[in-house]
């Protein structure tokens, strides 16, 4: 029987049993990938990250992100709370932690920059993975039928809902006000029915519902529903928000920018959370979409396998 170590966090905040739970296994060698995905079952998070040593040794660790269904091959927020568990540590394979990570994983390399606060590691900034991928366009009934809301609930004066990726993918809609948004309900019989009529190769359907006001366009309020991947609702999405915000900097008419914006999600859970998200665009494209965010220490302990 072999003992295996766990950590805990809570990532996209600053505030312990709030934002998106997270567990990850410092080291998973040893591990089978069935074994791998029982654990994620018997965890229950949204996401369960296992570090293995770096197939290239100048990289800082290869990362595997299992959901409670199957493996993913990126996502937002256990790239942040793995870099915050591992920088912690006095050592990562034998190698000392610095200020930059970089992460292997299924769609590509991950770069990853420690933030600190008075010295002491408070989060951590991704880059994505992989560029902006759009399409197809997904019609407003399907969205409304699975938000459990009216199609007139689904605006279009920034997009159509579309999908969108920057590393996995997810079904992207503007609501009309945050009242809508929070009066969303997840109906799992037209997310069946979506996932037939929008069905993606690796995955299912996924959608990200978010609001905004004319007067605070960078200041967003999302929810992310998946519950074909036994995700009712997640608290907070970095790789739906770094899609998100590279999409609608994509759309901007000027050439050049860069954006900040700050993405909330989790409200209507009881588990706030907040996403940093920083987007650089020039001569017409996106070249660079980043998600940051402070994580918090919950819980270690063992399990026996």
């Amino acid at each position: 029987m072999n003992t295996v170590s766990y950590v805990t966090v809570d990532v996209f905040t600053a505030e312990r049993f709030a934002g998106n739970q997270l567990a990850v296994i410092p080291d998973a060698r040893g591990l089978s990938d069935d074994e791998m995905q029982a654990i994620a079952v018997e965890f229950g998070y949204s996401e369960v990250t296992f570090v293995l040593p770096p197939d290239d040794p100048a990289n800082t660790a290869r990362v595997r992100i299992f959901t409670p269904v199957a493996e993913v091959p990126f996502a937002g927020h256990p790239n942040v709370g793995t870099a915050f568990v591992l920088g912690r540590q006095q050592e990562i394979f034998g190698r000392k932690p610095g200020d930059k990570l970089r992460f292997e994983e299924n769609a590509g390399l991950v770069e990853v920059a420690l933030l600190r606060k008075e010295g002491a590691i408070t989060g951590a900034r991704i880059v994505a993975p992989r560029p902006l991928a759009i399409g197809p366009v997904i019609d407003a009934a399907t969205v409304a039928a699975c938000a459990s809301l009216q199609p007139e609930d689904v605006s279009e004066r920034s997009h159509a809902p579309v999908r969108i990726s920057v590393g996995l993918a997810f079904a992207a809609a503007e609501l009309r006000d945050v009242g809508t948004l929070s009066n969303a309900r997840p109906n799992v019989s037209a997310f069946h029915e979506a996932n037939a009529r929008y069905p993606l190769a690796d995955d299912s359907f996924s959608l990200f519902l978010y609001a905004r006001t004319p007067e605070r366009p960078w200041q967003i309020r999302a929810r992310m529903f998946a519950p074909l991947d036994n995700v009712i609702e997640d608290p907070a999405t970095g790789s739906a928000s770094a899609a998100l915000g590279a999409y609608l900097v994509s759309l901007l008419p000027q050439a050049d920018a860069d954006i900040e914006i700050t993405i909330e999600q989790g409200v209507e859970m009881g588990r706030r959370s907040i996403i940093d998200v920083a987007v650089s665009k020039k001569d017409g494209t996106v070249r660079e979409v980043s998600v940051a965010g402070d994580c918090v220490m919950v819980m270690r302990g063992s399990f026996e396998v």
